[in-house]
């Protein structure tokens, strides 16, 4: 159920890409203490992107997660910034975090909904 999406303008090797994929799931599986066979996460690559009158690296992240309570956000924000800088050398000044916790019958899994 927790969705990670990565968007970034910097381009990653398609190995590289892999190895990011598996420690932001890892991650994500960990800081919000539910199983990694539920977490989802998405990594778009080389998007034209511009933050800050600029087009240097830069990265926004959703992450969507039921039950995702508001004060975990500032820890999160910081795990995620901090896993996003070392992985892609962006800057945390240079990323955004959307988070969102839908209500449970608007998430759909397995032919049904949470």
């Amino acid at each position: 159920m927790p969705y990670l999406k990565i968007q970034t303008n910097i381009t990653i090797e398609p190995a590289t890409e892999q190895v990011i994929l598996k420690q932001l799931s890892e991650t994500v599986a960990n800081e919000l203490g539910k199983p990694e066979r539920y977490v989802m996460v998405v990594l778009e690559a080389g998007k034209p992107m511009f933050f800050a009158a600029n087009s240097d690296p830069a990265a926004y992240l959703e992450l969507k997660s039921l039950g995702l309570a508001e004060e975990t956000t500032p820890s999160l924000s910081a795990t995620l910034c901090g896993a996003v800088s070392q992985q892609l050398a962006i800057p945390g000044d240079r990323i955004y975090i959307e988070f969102s916790s839908p209500p449970r019958h608007m998430w759909g899994w397995n032919n049904a909904t949470f």
